[in-house]
């Protein structure tokens, strides 16, 4: 996000994103998450083709992507407070979360890769977590092998959840399959947000958008921002 750009908020109060906004509010996330989160690989702007005729050059279609990262299987059974990715940026606690959380031994001795992208969604107009996971020759992983490995406590939520669930279909721009958290109580959950934050007499921030909404999504995968994103 460029230094002195004005900050544009998000005033439309039913949840949902245009896809201008989807591409101020990616920007604003990556940066963000670049800050706060050095010790962590960075989520990268892929440009795409536009294939709506508004969007202006600066703010093109296109999604998030993180990619290549590590999740190996404890031998022994974790602590489900720290069974997660763990993202943190604290000094004190930076290198220690490392080597507990990406780097643990794995039981069949092969690390697992994970892809994430956020992609917009022009039908529900919200983002959408779109993810992957494979094995080190490229053999993708089974949704059993992901809830392996993904923390006890996103399993529960999984379960317990009303607002959402994995399905598996194409990817809207690599025409392959992979796994997604369904949108479909996406705009309620982030209404009720932006509905707070009026009553509080101010308008959520359209770069804060996706920092919200990944706040509560990023935690069904185990990944965890820092609150610091939130300021």
């Amino acid at each position: 996000m460029e230094s002195g750009r004005e900050v544009s908020d998000f005033s439309s109060g039913d949840g949902r994103l245009t896809v201008e906004d989807f591409s101020v509010a990616a920007r604003g996330f990556s940066d963000n998450w670049k800050t706060h989160n050095q010790s962590f690989p960075p989520w990268s702007w892929v440009p795409l083709i536009s294939r709506t005729p508004l969007v202006s050059k600066k703010q093109e279609e296109g999604y998030l992507s993180l990619e290549k990262i590590i999740i190996l299987s404890s031998l022994e059974e974790k602590n489900p407070e720290e069974d997660s990715l763990n993202v943190e940026t604290d000094c004190s606690e930076k290198e220690e979360s490392i080597d507990d959380t990406i780097l643990v031994q794995p039981l069949d001795n092969e690390a697992h890769y994970y892809d994430f992208h956020i992609v917009y969604s022009a039908s529900y107009r919200v983002p959408v977590l779109y993810f992957r996971g494979y094995c080190s020759g490229g053999k993708p992983l089974s949704l059993d092998v992901i809830k392996k490995d993904l923390p006890s406590c996103s399993v529960s939520l999984l379960m317990e959840s009303k607002w959402t669930f994995i399905t598996q279909e194409e990817h809207p721009y690599l025409n392959r399959p992979w796994f997604k958290l369904h949108p479909c109580g996406t705009e309620e959950w982030i209404k009720l947000l932006s509905q707070s934050s009026s009553s509080a007499g101010c308008q959520m921030p359209v770069e804060l958008y996706l920092v919200s909404w990944f706040s509560v999504v990023g935690q069904v995968v185990g990944l965890r921002i820092p609150l610091e994103m939130l300021n």
